[in-house]
C-alpha cells in the first residue's frame, strides 16, 4: 500500500475510520467529523495563542495535584455517541483536536490521545473555525456526552458555557464577559478572565 502524504491522493467523497488516520502523514493538520475528512483552520494568530497558553498555565496549576488531567492541541480526541462502549479505530469515524480538553477517566487515554468523550472541552473561536465550532462541533462534543463545553471568544473577551442536561442536551448556563468564570464541573475553580485575556498588546 503507497504511503499517504497528501491529501490529494484521497477521495475526500469517502467515508474513513481512525484507523485509516492513523496511517496519513500529512503536512497539514486534518480532522475526521463523522468519517469525512475536514482541514482544520490555518494556525492559529497571536491572539488565540496567548489565550490558549494563558488558559492552559492556569488550569495546569489547578489540576497538577488532581485526578484530572489537561491536554493541549494538537492532541487526538475520538468521539462517538455515548450510547456506544469504547470502539476499535476501524469503528471510529470523528477525530477532532480541541484546543483545550480536560479528561477526569485515565481509562480514556492511550498512546494515541483520548478514546472517547473528555469531561471538558475548551473551544477558542476564530473567524475561520466560528461556524464549525458553533455548529459542528457542538453537536459532536453534545452527542459524546462532553458534560461542558465553553467557546471563547478573543475579540470579545467573552465566554459561553454549555452544560449538559438530564436529557443529555446542551443548555447555556452562563455568557462571562468580565470577572471570574466557573466551571460547573469545577466549582472551586474560578478563572480571573482578565488573565485569560491578558496579552502583550494590553501592556
Amino acid at each position: 500500500m503507497p504511503k499517504i502524504t497528501e491529501l490529494s491522493q484521497l477521495d475526500l467523497n469517502k467515508t474513513y475510520s481512525y484507523a485509516d488516520y492513523l496511517t496519513w502523514q500529512f503536512s497539514e493538520a486534518v480532522e475526521l467529523i463523522k468519517g469525512k475528512i475536514t482541514l482544520m483552520s490555518p494556525a492559529p494568530n497571536v491572539k488565540h495563542q496567548s489565550i490558549s497558553v494563558n488558559l492552559t498555565t492556569l488550569l495546569h496549576n489547578y489540576f497538577k495535584y488532581k485526578k484530572c488531567r489537561i491536554y493541549a492541541a494538537p492532541f487526538d480526541v475520538r468521539l462517538y455517541d455515548r450510547k456506544k462502549s469504547m470502539l476499535a479505530s476501524k469503528d471510529i469515524h470523528t477525530v477532532v483536536q480541541p484546543d483545550l480538553c480536560v479528561i477526569c477517566n485515565p481509562d480514556l487515554l492511550d498512546k494515541q490521545g483520548c478514546n472517547g468523550a473528555p469531561d471538558w472541552i475548551i473551544e477558542i473561536v476564530s473567524k475561520g473555525n466560528s461556524k464549525r465550532e458553533m455548529n459542528i462541533k457542538y453537536d459532536l462534543y453534545e452527542e459524546s456526552g462532553v458534560s461542558e463545553y465553553w467557546l471563547v471568544y478573543p475579540e470579545q473577551q467573552a465566554i459561553h458555557q454549555f452544560v449538559l442536561d438530564d436529557k443529555g442536551r446542551y443548555q447555556l448556563k452562563r455568557m462571562y464577559a468580565d470577572g471570574a468564570a466557573i466551571p460547573m464541573l469545577f466549582p472551586d475553580l474560578a478563572i480571573d478572565l482578565a488573565e485569560v485575556f491578558e496579552d502583550w498588546d494590553d501592556e
